[in-house]
C-alpha cells in the first residue's frame, strides 16, 4: 500500500487513491459536506475481529482518552452485546449510528447541532486484505458550523481529526491484532 505523495496527511493519512475515490455511506448521510478526510491502516486480523472492535466505539473513542473520553480509559476487552447494532444508537458520546452493514462498515453522524465542529458523518469501512488481514478506512465528511448570516466558520478540525483518528485507528489495530494472535496462538 502506498499513499499518494500529492495528498497531504491532513486530508488522506494512510489512504490510497482508490480509497479516496471510493464511495462511502457517509456521503449519503451528509451530502452537502465541504470537506472529506480519509484515514487508512492495515491490520493483521480478520475483518470480523476488526469490525467487532469498531462496535466498541459505542462506549469509547479509543483515541486520547484524557481528551475525548473524560479521562476514562477505553475498554481493552470486548464488551458483550455491543455488536448488536440498531440505527440511532449512541457512539463515542456525540455520534449516532446512521448506517451499518454487519462485518463491513459502521457509519455514524454527529447529532443535530453538534456544536463548535459543525456536522460530521464518519464511515469506518473494513475489507479483507489480499494475503490475509484487513484494511480499515475511515472517511469523515464535514460541514463546518455557521456564524450568524450563514458565514462558515473556519475550524482546525482536519488537523485535530488527523491526530485523533490516527491514534484511534492505531489503537483498534493493536487491540484487534492482539485478539487475533490470541485466537491463533
Amino acid at each position: 500500500m502506498s499513499s499518494d505523495p500529492k495528498v497531504s496527511a491532513v486530508r488522506g493519512w494512510g489512504s490510497t487513491a482508490a480509497e479516496r475515490a471510493a464511495s462511502y455511506p457517509s456521503e449519503q448521510v451528509l451530502p452537502d459536506a465541504v470537506k472529506s478526510l480519509h484515514r487508512g491502516i492495515d491490520i493483521d486480523a480478520p475483518p470480523e475481529v476488526v469490525f467487532r472492535w469498531l462496535c466498541q466505539l459505542r462506549v469509547a473513542p479509543y483515541s486520547y482518552d484524557a481528551l475525548d473520553n473524560l479521562g476514562r480509559r477505553s475498554p481493552r476487552k470486548l464488551t458483550p452485546g455491543l455488536e448488536q447494532l440498531e440505527l440511532g444508537q449512541k457512539f463515542m458520546m456525540i455520534y449516532e449510528l446512521a448506517d451499518f452493514e454487519p462485518g463491513r462498515q459502521i457509519t455514524v453522524a454527529s447529532k443535530l447541532f453538534a456544536g463548535a465542529f459543525g456536522q460530521q458523518a464518519i464511515t469506518y469501512s473494513v475489507t479483507p486484505r489480499a494475503g490475509g488481514g484487513s484494511r480499515l478506512v475511515a472517511n469523515r465528511r464535514l460541514r463546518p458550523p455557521r456564524a450568524p448570516h450563514g458565514i462558515m466558520i473556519k475550524t482546525n478540525l482536519p488537523v485535530i481529526d488527523l491526530i485523533m483518528t490516527r491514534k484511534q485507528l492505531r489503537t483498534i489495530k493493536k487491540l484487534a491484532e492482539k485478539q487475533a494472535a490470541g485466537a491463533t496462538g
